[in-house]
């Protein structure tokens, strides 16, 4: 099984059932990581307005709503995650959703809480992972590290070998790897960012205190550079950006 196979695997949990009937074939999944600038004190009530009309609606067309978060570090800024079976897939149910009457007779209100939602990443799985289950809520963690779209491989491989042992000794656990899908657009009505590759690797802490202890241990780690190819060494000079989300009601993903 290919890594992409398995963690399709374990994004049955998140995705449509026939995911878990293609996950040992050439299956590949493709994620949205979604953020959304709001306006000023509107993210609650942009919250509720998703949480009741655009998860059923969606999921009826084949996307899958895996994650829906608020932004701790931004109090104006909502992210969430939906899947899909493939590219052709994705055109499709973002076809019909969008000009389907749920979104005609909400668009016009969501539209405006929203000042941009154009900062969306098409990903798919990079590497093995499991998700976990809907349990407590508690925080989950994405971290994006941007790197030339040539080094994805030497990347990935570096952080299977050296980065994702690394993150366990200091106490954390990845529960899934996403990467920049190098497929075009499927629904050029809804932009994404172009010319721009990522790794993303997504963990999950008790509190925003368990995290931050798990950042000191990781950033005291030293030497492990050594083991990375000298071509990926300057990407690794631009710090990864990291998401502190805290779950809503309503994600799968907890």
């Amino acid at each position: 099984m290919n890594r992409r196979a398995v963690l399709a695997a374990a994004l049955g949990a998140a995705l449509p059932l026939s995911v878990k009937a293609k996950a040992m074939t050439s299956f590949n999944p493709i994620v949205e990581l979604r953020q959304y600038t709001l306006r000023g004190g509107h993210r609650d009530g942009f919250t509720d307005r998703f949480e009741a009309r655009f998860i059923e609606s969606q999921e009826t067309l084949g996307a899958r709503i895996i994650g829906i978060f608020r932004d701790l570090d931004d109090p104006d800024r909502f992210v969430w995650m939906r899947g899909f079976e493939g590219l052709e897939a994705r055109y499709k149910a973002l076809g019909g959703f969008y000009t389907g009457p749920v979104w005609q007779a909400n668009r016009a209100a969501a539209n405006a809480d929203i000042v941009d939602s154009d900062n969306v990443l098409l990903l798919h799985p990079a590497g093995p992972g499991e998700l976990p289950g809907a349990a407590k809520a508690g925080l989950i963690v994405a971290s994006i590290q941007y790197l030339p779209a040539a080094l994805a491989g030497l990347y990935r491989d570096l952080f299977e070998t050296t980065l994702r042992p690394r993150i366990a000794r200091a106490g954390g656990q990845v529960f899934g790897t996403l990467e920049t899908d190098p497929g075009p657009n499927s629904y050029p009505r809804l932009p994404v960012r172009e010319g721009e590759s990522v790794h993303i690797w997504f963990g999950r802490f008790e509190d925003e205190a368990a995290h931050r202890a798990f950042a000191q241990r990781l950033a005291d780690q030293a030497g492990w550079q050594d083991a990375a190819p000298e071509a990926v060494l300057p990407a690794l000079m631009r710090k990864p950006e990291v998401l502190r989300l805290a779950p809503t009601a309503r994600s799968r993903l907890r």
